[in-house]
């Protein structure tokens, strides 16, 4: 079963691509005409690709890996956020900040970071500083929240990158192009779909249009969660059920072993030979 379909798509306005003169020759498997000036986006493509990027994600999701959504741009910002919040994934809306891949130890510090300030303002260490100390304290840890907040719960490299609009987060798509992570992406007919490993020809700049590739996206991943989270239910049930048997084992054999003597009685009894008779005079 498809995740969209082209009416969907039509609706949310995905095949408006860019300006004839703004394209890129290397979109052009995915150009389907050009009308008035503007080319248009094959929404048959778009559905297969789509359900092709989801499939993936899904899978990577039942594994338990991480996708770092990454959009800064306004229109996609909030859809963003919300949707990634949804499916419980790191995202980044602010600024990109440089060799977050390739540096990851070094943002992995900043987030820890903000985390010590926190404790340190939960148990009072910063009661006895001047008003001036903590509000550069405080402004720091706004900061910091702001710009790393939505990746604090990512102590690993990510195993997937999901870009809207390939060209303003080309410095993310480098970094994961040269760690080798796998790139999900939103793709214009203004952009260069090369390094791009999972391609969804499609309108990034509309809010719709993000709204409803994101939507098809993320309900993907939450059904890799779900999956995941039965098979662990299984294995543990599992699990139970074979420790429940294991316990059993020793009670059986602790039981046999004290019926044993009774046992070995009463097959004494019934073996012993009846007493002799008295011959006749």
């Amino acid at each position: 079963m498809s995740r969209t379909n082209f009416d969907q798509l039509l609706e949310a306005g995905c095949h408006f691509g860019h300006l004839r003169r703004k394209w890129n020759p290397a979109m052009a498997p995915y150009i389907f005409m050009e009308r008035n000036g503007i080319h248009i986006i094959d929404l048959h493509k778009t559905v297969a690709k789509i359900d092709e990027a989801a499939d993936a994600l899904k899978q990577i999701a039942k594994s338990g890996k991480k996708i770092l959504f990454v959009a800064t741009k306004k229109q996609a910002k909030e859809i963003v956020a919300e949707k990634a919040t949804s499916v419980n994934m790191p995202y980044v809306i602010e600024r990109w900040p440089g060799g977050m891949l390739t540096n990851f130890p070094t943002i992995r510090k900043a987030v820890k970071k903000m985390a010590n300030i926190d404790k340190l303002m939960n148990d009072g260490t910063y009661s006895k500083l001047s008003k001036r100390e903590l509000l550069q304290i405080t402004r720091q840890r706004a900061k910091l929240e702001k710009n790393l907040g939505s990746i604090s719960d990512l102590t690993r490299l990510p195993s997937a990158l999901f870009v809207v609009d390939v060209m303003k987060e080309n410095i993310a798509v480098r970094e994961a192009n040269r760690l080798g992570i796998p790139v999900f992406a939103m793709v214009d007919t203004n952009s260069d779909p090369k390094n791009i490993d999972f391609v969804i020809p499609a309108n990034d700049d509309a809010k719709d249009s993000i709204d409803v590739v994101l939507t098809a996206c993320c309900n993907a991943i939450a059904e890799g969660l779900e999956e995941r989270r039965a098979e662990k239910a299984d294995e543990k049930a599992a699990a139970e059920q074979a420790e429940a048997a294991a316990d059993a084992k020793p009670k059986r054999a602790r039981k046999a072993r004290k019926d044993a003597p009774a046992e070995e009685a009463a097959a004494q009894a019934t073996e012993a030979p009846a007493a002799e008779e008295p011959a006749a005079e």
